[in-house]
């Protein structure tokens, strides 16, 4: 079900004649440009579009397509909004004014203004597959230039690059954005700003440590990157019972009283070690209720989330969802039956 901040389109619900423009129109509303498609007569697609505030959220599975930005459309209309995408399956060609063609292929981002003309060909890369089946998938987000807290000048010597997704900040970056797009429909209207903000620190962060230029970005959006950065350390390493504090810090290089004074300015004045707790009894709550894991037994469950003491963790659960480990996975197969 889509929240107030989230539209859904599947063209499956929509007449055959009307899903490539329909899909079209959503894809406008951020990325303007020109867009054709061989297969427009039998457009099979899907998107999502989640409105973060000023940042918007795209994710879209779609056939082979071209989208093209002409001088000529930028000076007829220019919203000036940074379009980043990172590529999940298929391949992508970019020309642009300056420069050779750029291609990109799965587990990379890039990022376009729309200031600029550019001429982008998404292309299925699958062998084997007919042409109406091949797909591209991706994820991006779309936000105003002037949020962005770095030099413009300076930006402009990345865009139309490709960058891997698989280490570092980068890494980082792409991971929020394919979790904002797996929660977006149980996100409300009151969180989405703030994580919109989250967004553009992130990639603020980003493209600062590209340029080799993080003085150039404010104290509070590198504070606000870092907490992104903690959290999915901590999320990556649940599993370990000695994810301490100390172990925190000392990954991220700064001192233990340094973090718990950043964490509690972030994160609405909760402890390191509280998240920590928190996020371990949730991913522990989710896995009794996983058929998957249902012959696993309870201890076994509860350590893999790190948490290896029984007694502890029994108390733990009962104390933050009011019944107990069995209890919960005994409801959960109830339901489920």
């Amino acid at each position: 079900m889509a929240t107030s901040t989230e539209s859904v389109f599947r063209s499956d619900g929509v007449p055959v004649k009307e899903r490539f423009d329909c899909w079209r129109e959503l894809v406008g509303r951020t990325r303007d440009s020109e867009v054709t498609s061989d297969h427009r007569d039998d457009f099979r697609a899907e998107m999502r579009r989640l409105e973060l505030g000023p940042v918007t959220l795209l994710r879209t599975s779609f056939p082979p397509t071209r989208f093209q930005r002409t001088a000529r459309r930028v000076r007829r209309s220019d919203l000036g909004v940074f379009h980043l995408t990172l590529l999940l399956d298929g391949g992508f060609a970019l020309s642009r004014d300056t420069g050779p063609t750029e291609t990109f292929v799965p587990g990379n981002l890039h990022m376009l203004d729309s200031s600029h003309p550019f001429d982008l060909r998404a292309f299925g890369t699958r062998a084997g597959q007919a042409p109406a089946e091949r797909r591209i998938e991706a994820v991006g987000v779309d936000f105003p230039t002037d949020l962005l807290p770095l030099p413009p000048h300076r930006v402009q010597e990345l865009l139309g690059r490709g960058f891997s997704s698989r280490e570092g900040s980068c890494a980082l970056l792409a991971d929020f954005l394919v979790g904002l797009d797996r929660q977006a429909a149980v996100l409300g209207p009151v969180e989405t700003p703030r994580l919109g903000g989250v967004v553009v620190d992130l990639v603020a962060a980003w493209l600062a440590r590209e340029l080799d230029a993080e003085a150039a970005v404010p104290d509070d959006t590198r504070r606000r990157a870092l907490v992104e950065n903690v959290r999915a350390f901590v999320a990556r390493n649940l599993h370990d019972p000695e994810l301490t504090p100390a172990v925190i810090a000392a990954a991220h290089h700064i001192s233990v009283s340094y973090l718990h004074r950043l964490f509690g300015r972030e994160s609405g004045g909760e402890t390191v070690a509280a998240f920590v707790r928190r996020r371990r009894l949730e991913r522990a709550h989710r896995e009794l209720a996983d058929p998957a894991l249902r012959d696993l037994p309870v201890h076994a469950v509860a350590a893999r989330c790190g948490l290896p003491r029984a007694a502890e963790f029994s108390r733990a659960f009962k104390a933050a969802y009011g019944l107990s480990p069995r209890e919960h996975r005994l409801r959960s197969s109830y339901r489920r039956g």
